[in-house]
């Protein structure tokens, strides 16, 4: 089955496909679909990605993935939270993820509470008017200085105690197996069983 993905982040891409291996998985240039950016003017990360979601339905009129996904700092109270990819832009002007990081690490200081968690809601849109919706964690905490190589975003700095390594440390196929987008997708995964 064609699913199309309501992102043009080639990495998000690359993790849905290996969590939902039997499905093809398009992203909006694969289809000329250039300017792919709807206003993500949602309170919530439900809300975001049903936008999304929604925005790439109207324009491929076939089944449509999406996601919303963020850093959640508690001793920050919450941030970046749904702002996650455009923590700390000013003026359009978008920081680099490293930059990202480091700017968190600033603003999070010595505070002792370290606790941090991934969110991502995922919503499958079958048709304009039928969906269905999951939303996921990956609990951890927020270490002091960048560590690992793999994954993308904030996952150097989200360190994960049960496993003893940053989310960038993990392999691939365990970050899809216990990250949040992966617990999102499996279920997402169910539901696609269901309605095809």
């Amino acid at each position: 089955m064609t699913i199309w993905f309501a992102t043009g982040n080639a990495h998000k891409k690359k993790e849905l496909a290996a969590i939902l291996s039997g499905h093809t998985i398009k992203i909006p240039p694969d289809g000329g679909i250039a300017d792919f950016d709807p206003a993500e003017n949602g309170t919530t990360f439900l809300e975001n990605a049903l936008i999304k979601a929604q925005a790439l339905y109207r324009l491929v009129k076939q089944p449509v993935i999406a996601d919303d996904s963020g850093l959640c700092v508690d001793a920050l109270e919450g941030r970046p939270g749904i702002y996650s990819a455009r923590y700390g832009s000013e003026e359009g002007v978008s920081l680099t993820s490293p930059e990202r990081n480091a700017l968190l690490l600033r603003e999070l200081g010595d505070h002792p509470r370290r606790t941090a968690r991934f969110i991502c809601a995922m919503v499958f849109l079958a048709r304009e008017d039928r969906f269905y919706a999951v939303q996921e964690t990956l609990e951890g905490e927020i270490i002091r200085e960048e560590r690992g190589r793999g994954g993308f975003g904030y996952d150097p700095i989200l360190y994960l105690p049960d496993m003893g390594c940053t989310v960038a440390e993990l392999s691939e196929e365990t970050k899809n197996r216990i990250s949040h987008r992966g617990k999102a997708g499996k279920v997402i995964d169910l539901a696609l069983k269901a309605f095809f």
